[in-house]
């Protein structure tokens, strides 16, 4: 992130703007819907119509007060019509230690002026760094569409009631119960309509509500995060990690998908690597149902879909068992996430009818529990998870169960990552594959005809580029 985003209170805040022409006239008619005092020092003369537009907003200086203005200013933005002029103010903001913003000019930028979308209190800003304001101004076109303008009184009521609630409510977790269900409520609905006298009374009703309850039990949300890519979440799933107040969350969760977690949230690191557990499952539960008899709004954030493999089933009966309700939201497995990433396709009308899961996991030493005559039947699809460290004995056990040795494998890491990595063989040559393609896992083992198609279309396409 070469940007990183801050606003400034302008609340008293002095800004100085250089220039006279259409350039400074548009960043003052941007800074003049703040606070804050702003100086206009001119550079030769000041554009027609300049002053008169923004009479009482600002104050117009020669540039022999420059000094003057940069002494007490928060920022300065140049934007002069003679490269004469603008090459000097910068000079003397660089003296006064100001902060700039120099119009086309991004070298000499300290910071840049993002695209803007206001509603009262709600301030958005889309910002590129002058690498592409066309597509900022476009994201920010898309945000004023989910932005009604009646969203600015809502933001000005919440920012009065603020005092109201932290005289009421000294805990925090009610206090961040009451703001979602008042902003998320009757209380915004009337605001939004409109009827701020309504709203009011409805958030005052709503506060001695939560200040008489007792804390709020549960909900776990027990929610799969997909295979990694973070635009592969379900829009729940989204918005329960951006509310949430607590997260436990896998080693299989990418940063990426972390990265969407609120920002003030607790995360705690619940993962298991092989033969490396370090909280064990009934830790895990008992964190989850401790956090949840706090009152805090609690996530648990699994890789893939939580009830493939992901031991999301007992995670619910313990819960279900310490009297708390669970809900679970469910995500793309790995399986079907890691395939289509990869152009496979699982089931296919001339090469497999049938799709079966299976765990390549097992305990140290030991054979994989699994039906190998049912698995070594043709015309199906076999797809192990967590079967790297146990390949060797996978294949070995499918041929002897009649599986042709000679059957096509995929092997995939990190599928739907930027790492993502394939390698494709077949079933004989399994172990080797996994090795000689630097695959450690966690990784998807696909076995069956259909897993052929990628590489037979890579090869195709190799062949097409040579001829």
């Amino acid at each position: 992130m070469r940007l990183f985003p801050a606003f400034f209170y302008t609340d008293q805040a002095h800004i100085t703007v250089f220039g006279g022409g259409e350039e400074a006239r548009r960043k003052v008619r941007l800074l003049a819907k703040t606070t804050a005092h702003i100086t206009v020092v001119i550079d030769t003369e000041i554009e027609p119509g300049f002053a008169e537009e923004f009479a009482g907003r600002i104050t117009i200086a020669p540039r022999d007060m420059a000094g003057q203005a940069l002494d007490r200013s928060k920022f300065a933005i140049v934007a002069c019509r003679t490269k004469e002029n603008c090459d000097q103010s910068i000079i003397w903001a660089r003296e006064y230690g100001v902060p700039i913003n120099v119009v086309d000019q991004p070298e000499e930028c300290d910071f840049t002026v993002p695209s803007i979308l206001e509603r009262g209190e709600i301030v958005a800003a889309v910002g590129s760094g002058g690498a592409a304001p066309v597509l900022a101004k476009r994201v920010r076109t898309s945000l004023e569409a989910l932005m009604p303008q009646n969203m600015g009184p809502l933001s000005e009521l919440a920012r009065d009631f603020r005092p109201r609630v932290y005289q009421v409510l000294d805990d925090g977790v009610k206090r961040r119960q009451f703001w979602e269900a008042a902003l998320n409520g009757t209380p915004a609905e009337l605001a939004m309509i409109g009827d701020l006298d309504g709203a009011l009374a409805a958030m005052e009703s709503l506060l001695q509500d939560v200040a008489r309850s007792a804390a709020k039990i549960g909900p776990v949300h027990i929610v799969g995060a997909g295979p990694g890519d973070p635009e592969l979440l379900t829009l729940t799933a989204f918005r329960l990690i951006q509310n949430a107040d607590i997260v436990f969350h896998d080693r299989l969760v990418s940063d990426e998908i972390m990265d969407l977690v609120r920002r003030d949230a607790t995360r705690v690191s619940v993962g298991k690597a092989k033969a490396n557990h370090t909280v064990p499952q009934s830790e895990i539960h008992e964190l989850m149902i401790e956090a949840a008899q706090a009152g805090q709004n609690v996530v648990r954030l699994k890789g893939g879909d939580p009830f493939i493999f992901g031991r999301g089933g007992e995670e619910v009966e313990a819960l279900g068992e310490a009297g708390i309700e669970a809900t679970v939201v469910p995500g793309i497995s790995s399986a079907l996430g890691c395939a289509a990433s990869a152009g496979l396709p699982l089931t296919h009308r001339d090469h497999a009818q049938t799709l079966t899961f299976g765990t390549g996991h097992a305990k140290s030493g030991e054979v994989p529990d699994l039906d190998w005559q049912a698995l070594a039947k043709p015309s199906q699809t076999v797809v192990v998870f967590m079967g790297v460290g146990t390949a060797p004995v996978i294949s070995e056990k499918l041929i002897q169960a009649g599986r042709a040795s000679s059957t096509p494998v995929a092997v995939i890491e990190n599928g739907t990552r930027p790492n993502e990595i394939r390698a494709y063989g077949t079933l004989a040559k399994l172990p080797q594959l996994i090795t000689r393609a630097g695959i450690k896992g966690p990784a998807l083992l696909v076995i069956g005809e259909v897993s052929a198609i990628p590489a037979d279309a890579l090869a195709k396409l190799s062949s097409e580029a040579v001829a």
